[in-house]
């Protein structure tokens, strides 16, 4: 069975029943819902679902529908970058099917969202149909803000889909990825440019570490580096804690505590830890729960008491 995973976020963190509705959209037999988080600070919601290929694109259009009726940006104001309502809709390959297999789904669903609910669609990632749009950040910059003030006027804002003209529920950013880890670290200032000083040196795009985007933010009146881990394959947790502490101490703060957003593949977990212990990676396949799980097909945790 072809199994896929979708990881939309959504420009509301403050309002519950909103949230619900949105959740309440998405489920479906054939749908399965894996989390649910809000964030009150960055005014944002991640819901991560998954299922055959269908369910979900159909799932992924109710929430996308339902939010753009639900969500104003003209009164939305939070921490986090963000273009729409539905800001982005990515698909993730989890089992039986390929990243060009979710390009696919990501295209039908953007030409049915542009068609169906008349806005604007821009496709990233791997669904990307222009070069300088694969990267995220590059397609959202400036925000809900510059695209009124750009869409129709600037030809580098032209949607791959959709109208030229955006309302109150912004745009779509539709796209097709591998997993990625929201991966967020608190320093002990309220200093929000130490955050942002550390971010530029540890991300990509600074010379830092490859495949790692990250912001400063102030969530909380804490100073934050909020990331995304692109690959974790090609740099881990491990690595990017010892390059967030290397970078804390030479602005004499240190990290107070790190969260999540939304889910991790048991592998990132698995591989910090080995790194750590300075164990090759081989050995993931020696635990206990993987043995008993090979032999008897039940994976659950070992509950040792």
């Amino acid at each position: 069975m072809a199994l896929v995973e979708c990881v939309p976020n959504f420009s509301e963190g403050r309002r519950p029943e909103v949230v619900e509705a949105i959740v309440a959209a998405i489920r479906a037999e054939g749908v399965y819902l894996l989390d649910t988080q809000m964030d009150h600070d960055h005014n944002r919601s991640v819901v991560t679902f998954a299922g055959e290929p269908q369910p979900v694109v159909e799932a992924a259009f109710r929430a996308i529908e339902t939010a753009a009726r639900l969500i104003d940006l003209d009164a939305h104001v939070g921490q986090h970058p963000r273009m729409g309502a539905a800001d982005v809709v990515p698909f993730v390959p989890l089992r039986d099917i390929s990243l060009e297999a979710c390009v696919e789904l990501a295209h039908a669903l953007g030409e049915r969202v542009a068609a169906e609910l008349d806005l604007p669609v821009y496709y990233y990632e791997a669904a990307a149909l222009r070069p300088e749009r694969r990267n995220l950040a590059d397609v959202r910059r400036g925000g809900y803000e510059a695209l009124k003030k750009e869409l129709g006027s600037n030809p580098a804002r032209v949607p791959d889909a959709g109208p030229s003209r955006v309302g109150q529920a912004g745009a779509v950013l539709i796209g097709a990825r591998g997993p990625l880890i929201a991966f967020n670290a608190y320093l002990n200032t309220d200093n929000v440019e130490i955050a942002r000083s550390i971010a530029a040196s540890i991300r990509e795009s600074g010379g830092g570490l490859p495949r790692l985007k990250a912001l400063g933010l102030l969530v909380g009146g804490r100073a934050q580096v909020s990331m995304n881990v692109i690959d974790f394959r090609e740099t881990g947790l491990f690595a990017i804690m010892e390059a967030l502490r290397r970078e804390a101490a030479r602005h004499a703060v240190e990290i107070t505590h790190t969260e999540l957003v939304g889910l991790i593949p048991q592998a990132a977990l698995l591989n910090t830890a080995l790194e750590y212990l300075q164990l090759p990676l081989e050995v993931r396949s020696h635990t206990l729960e993987n043995r008993l799980g090979e032999v008897t097909g039940d994976y659950r945790e070992v509950p040792f008491r």
